[in-house]
């Protein structure tokens, strides 16, 4: 089992600091999510029904109907590689460590291309390339048109582009959601996931955005009741909460500035507006520095990152602030 963001339990008996002590910015979560309001008695007893709204509300807010919801989008990660037929898939890395995992797996052989451009991938030769956009680590962005050239071009050797999109919500203006499964973007696949922007991280619920078919074997695969009446629920009320998702898009814009900005004074840094990523030889360093002092951020054995996620408050930015300034001054 891979090792990810939120292990605060064991943090804490680590540390010998008590749990409610800790400043978790271990993931790239919001954490000021959605306000799930009381959920009515019919969505706890009685089974989901594919007929609720949710896709309706899916399909309006991602622009695309071609889509299946899942019980996050890690389900289709783990799943997805044993639908394809078993050859090389290059992945853009670091990334997120289950993509790469799930396809080695499968039986896929790996070329895990690091901090490569995106043209890299292309010219690996490989039928299948895979990218985070944004990417989680370190935070690298992709352009939109770059990526729909790129599904062009896997597509004239028949090829697959498969995308990441977990952190693209603050900019749907650069997402490739829409285009994922048409006709001009047949062979390009997206996952989207409600746990990041919209703060739902516990309700797993996902969506795969791919071609009828290859949606219909994973359908099959999952069996019935894929996702729990109130996951679906909240899914379908937080999709279509236009004013919240635009009140909240600025928010976390300013958000991942004012982040960027404090720990830009420790290094190298890249950001999206769920987290920033310091480009450190010293971040694993300072990541137990941060931790002795009760504030938990995500460090990388293997590549020299720091991950911080957004403080919760005020209060919050202050002691990160404090913190930062103390690991400066000595």
């Amino acid at each position: 089992m891979l090792e990810h963001g939120g292990r605060l339990r064991a943090a804490a008996a680590r540390h010998g600091i008590p749990l409610a002590d800790w400043l978790d910015l271990s993931t790239g979560i919001n954490p000021q999510g959605w306000p799930v309001p009381a959920l009515p008695a019919e969505v706890w007893n009685r089974l989901p029904e594919d007929d609720d709204g949710l896709e309706a509300a899916a399909a309006a807010y991602y622009g695309n109907s071609e889509l299946l919801p899942l019980a996050g989008s890690q389900a289709a990660i783990q799943m997805l590689p044993a639908l394809f037929p078993r050859a090389a898939i290059a992945c853009l890395g670091p990334l997120y460590a289950e993509h790469p995992q799930a396809w080695q797996q499968a039986g896929h052989k790996l070329r895990l291309l690091a901090n490569a451009p995106l043209t890299r991938a292309l010219s690996a030769v490989t039928p299948y390339v895979l990218c985070c956009h944004p990417n989680n680590p370190t935070a690298v962005t992709q352009s939109r048109a770059g990526l729909l050239e790129a599904a062009a071009q896997l597509k004239k050797r028949g090829g697959w582009l498969f995308v990441d999109e977990a952190f693209i919500d603050c900019t749907p203006e650069l997402s490739v959601t829409p285009e994922a499964a048409s006709a001009a973007a047949p062979n390009l696949i997206v996952f989207r996931s409600l746990g990041k922007f919209f703060g739902l991280a516990g309700a797993r619920v996902g969506f795969l955005f791919a071609p009828e078919e290859i949606r219909h074997r994973l359908r099959e695969a999952l069996g019935p009741w894929a996702i729990s009446g109130p996951a679906r629920e909240v899914a379908r009320q937080a999709l279509a909460d236009c004013a919240w998702q635009e009140a909240t898009r600025p928010r976390l814009l300013a958000a991942g500035e004012r982040l960027a900005e404090l720990l830009g004074s420790c290094g190298e840094v890249r950001h999206t507006p769920l987290f920033a990523t310091l480009h450190s030889e010293s971040a694993g360093e300072l990541a137990e520095f941060l931790a002795g002092r009760g504030i938990l951020v995500r460090s990388f054995p293997e590549q020299p990152l720091l991950r911080c996620g957004l403080p919760a408050d005020e209060a919050g930015w202050q002691r990160l602030g404090a913190a930062l300034a103390a690991w400066r001054a000595e």
